[in-house]
């Protein structure tokens, strides 16, 4: 049986990442936030979208806690909880031993409440991500937020830190290096614990978010192929990779119109390779920046596009 791919607009761009709810009046609803700072709610079967909330910031990263709200990454306001019935929105934190974030990312939830996050720089915030992928100035991070509050900085030196997700078994937990085109690995329990390597590395494109899906298997979108352009600027002198970045728009390196998305096992494993060539479906969406596979079907966000999509096998 043949693939499906289609899409579902949302009245607003840039729908970067998508969760599902899982119980109560949110079991099958999808999730996702756009630039102008709205959350939606999407209904099981898209025919409805509704605005639930509005962060006044940028939210990024989307997950679900273990009280059915959901969990924001804002890159301008930082972790937030919201209420999916009444919108309420509650700051978590914004900052890191007491310093504002610059571009709160990505997040995973264990079984016991701790929240696993990234803040991808430093220096640049999301209005200036791209000059972040050009000068690589390996300031991001990957931080534990504790349940009584307590923020630790976990792995840092990252190349652009990004999505996180936990093993099925919460033996490791994983952060995106969009920069480096790695996915690294820390490991929580074992006779490993507390030590780092990649889950995988040197992937054909630039990593974004990433999920553990229903299928126990970490997705991970591939937001743009490799670019020969950047991989050359990434190597280049720091002042070479900083003239690049005043380059006007039209001259710098650009994402190409690509929707891809692979699944590893706990070992490293490639299981799926997720290429979609969306003009055989009659539809237009491209990087894909957020995934989530739920029973079967994976769900895709898109920094641009004012739509998520759905792939079914």
């Amino acid at each position: 049986m043949s693939s499906t791919f289609s899409v579902i607009p949302v009245p607003g761009h840039g729908a970067e990442d998508v969760v599902v709810g899982l119980s109560g009046a949110d079991e099958g609803a999808i999730f996702t936030g756009t630039e102008d700072g709205s959350i939606f709610r999407i209904s099981h079967d898209g025919a409805k979208v509704d605005r639930i909330a509005q962060t006044q910031g940028r939210p990024l990263g989307i997950e679900i806690d273990l009280d059915g709200r959901l969990l924001v990454c804002d890159a301008q306001k930082g972790l937030l909880r919201i209420d999916t019935a009444s919108g309420a929105i509650e700051a978590v934190t914004d900052t890191v031993a007491g310093t504002p974030m610059k571009f709160c990312n990505n997040a995973a939830i264990g079984s016991d409440g701790t929240v696993w996050f990234s803040d991808s720089s430093q220096k640049f915030g999301i209005a200036d991500w791209k000059a972040e992928m050009v000068q690589q100035t390996r300031t991001g991070r990957l931080m534990r937020l504790d349940t009584d509050g307590t923020v630790t900085v976990v792995v840092d030196g990252l190349a652009f830190a990004n999505g996180v997700a936990l093993s099925k078994d919460e033996d490791f937990v994983v952060v995106a290096e969009t920069g480096a085109r790695t996915v690294v690995r820390r490991w929580l329990t074992g006779n490993r614990a507390g030590m780092r390597d990649l889950l995988c590395q040197g992937l054909p494109g630039y990593p974004d978010n990433v999920a553990r899906g229903s299928d126990g298997l970490i997705w991970v979108t591939l937001a743009s192929p490799v670019d020969p352009v950047l991989e050359k600027l990434q190597t280049s002198p720091l002042k070479v990779r900083k003239l690049a970045t005043k380059l006007p728009e039209k001259l710098q390196p650009k994402p190409k119109r690509t929707v891809r998305a692979q699944a590893y096992d706990n070992e490293g494993v490639l299981v799926h390779d997720l290429d979609i060539d969306v003009s055989e479906h009659g539809v237009d969406f491209h990087m894909a920046t957020g995934v989530r596979e739920h029973d079967g079907k994976v769900w895709l966000g898109s920094l641009h596009e004012p739509a998520v999509a759905v792939w079914t096998r």
